[in-house]
């Protein structure tokens, strides 16, 4: 398997979206067969899912995506990511602190033709998964209003003109573009969202937690299964939990009136070196989650090139805390059981591990810090040796570089 994994490195986000296009539709380049001596084309898959770190670029990355299928005044692309959620923004009443409303912005082309599209009964099946309030959608006036049933002295009454929380925002708008996704998947020809081909989703789940994130991840591969052979797919995210559970989700299998499903996926953790001008695309093969790995082969460069910073203990400690829950522990000192300097190493990587923001701290460690990251490693590394050779290779030549 680790033969067959690659990790190109491209210039930019432009040239990586183009790649994911390519992966989607197909190539025109034919590759040999040995099976049949002869040569056939490379097939696009339905689905791309995408890992990568907060920062690395997954939202510039959708934009460009979807910046390459517009053109004449049309677009192929329908996207969520952080641009989607600022199509909403709070109407407070200042004034009266009494009619909150949540506008949009209606000339956007990702609320056209919505009106009389009964958008709310696609929204509200989504939303009481989550959530247990509604809300009225006025398109005149480009807002909506939310209201909750609530108990009082024993009596069901409606508490109108609400404000939601935070959480619950994003969640409302999420399901927002779900109903919107599944009127693209609907749409027949000359409807609204029938120029629809491709769906980009970025982060979807950030403020969720692990309940809702699968929950969420479960509900999502459901519905884009269902429209698999209407357009394709990409999803990116920060979230290792909600890759994972993507990625089992969707897989080949039976639909609900028992008929076989194909399902065609790549996986990739996108990576950017720090001081690096360029950008990698691992491809995790049938193994979803290497990151792990990534980490430790960083974790090494970081070690033998000196630059260490206070970040790679955060990391370092990431990693332990993951192998102790695998063995059944709950503790990152059992990662050095018969090691003389147990106490010594889990005490260490405590202290630096545990300062507020130290992924944003410039701070350069001194010469003992950087001694006692090189034991810790190697000492862990010595107890648990993993395969070398599913790690990340060197850099490749600026050459061979995919421009």
């Amino acid at each position: 398997m680790s033969a067959t994994l690659k990790s190109p490195k491209y210039r930019s986000l432009n040239s990586m979206a183009k790649k994911l296009r390519k992966d989607l539709n197909g190539v025109r380049r034919k590759k040999k067969t040995t099976r049949s001596k002869g040569i056939t084309p490379i097939k696009g898959v339905d689905f791309i899912l995408i890992f990568a770190h907060n920062g690395v670029g997954k939202t510039r990355l959708s934009m460009d995506f979807k910046d390459i299928g517009k053109g004449g005044g049309k677009r192929d692309t329908l996207y969520f990511n952080a641009f989607t959620e600022d199509l909403f923004d709070w109407d407070n009443d200042f004034e009266n602190d009494q009619e909150r409303k949540l506008k949009f912005k209606s000339h956007s082309q990702f609320f056209t033709g919505l009106d009389g599209m009964g958008i709310e009964n696609q929204i509200r099946p989504h939303l009481h998964r989550y959530a247990d309030f509604d809300f009225t959608i006025n398109y005149e006036e480009s807002e909506i209003t939310f209201h909750r049933d609530v108990l009082i002295k024993g009596r069901s009454e409606r508490i109108g003109g609400i404000k939601i929380s935070r959480g619950e925002e994003n969640i409302f708008i999420w399901c927002f573009f779900l109903a919107i996704a599944q009127l693209a998947i609907e749409a027949e020809k000359g409807e609204p969202y029938d120029w629809v081909k491709f769906i980009y989703i970025d982060d979807p789940i950030s403020s969720l937690d692990e309940h809702n994130s699968i929950t969420v991840a479960s509900q999502l591969a459901k519905l884009l299964k269902a429209g698999k052979d209407k357009m394709k797919v990409v999803i990116s995210t920060h979230h290792g939990l909600f890759f994972n559970v993507m990625f089992n989700e969707l897989k080949s299998g039976k639909t609900a009136s028992g008929e076989k499903l194909e399902i065609t996926k790549k996986a990739y953790i996108l990576h950017r070196p720090q001081g690096s001008i360029t950008y990698s695309l691992r491809d995790t093969g049938e193994t979803p989650f290497l990151h792990h790995m990534f980490a430790l082969s960083e974790l090494q460069k970081a070690k033998k090139s000196g630059e260490i910073y206070p970040y790679h203990f955060n990391t370092l400690r990431s990693i332990l805390e993951k192998t102790a829950i695998f063995f059944g522990s709950q503790h990152i000192s059992t990662c050095f059981d018969g090691i003389e300097e147990r106490a010594l190493y889990s005490r260490f990587l405590n202290v630096k591990s545990h300062t507020k923001y130290s992924i944003y701290e410039p701070e350069v460690l001194s010469d003992t810090d950087k001694k006692m990251f090189g034991k810790i490693l190697d000492a862990f590394l010595a107890r648990y040796p993993f395969n070398t050779a599913l790690w990340p290779s060197e850099p490749t030549p600026k050459a061979a570089l995919t421009s």
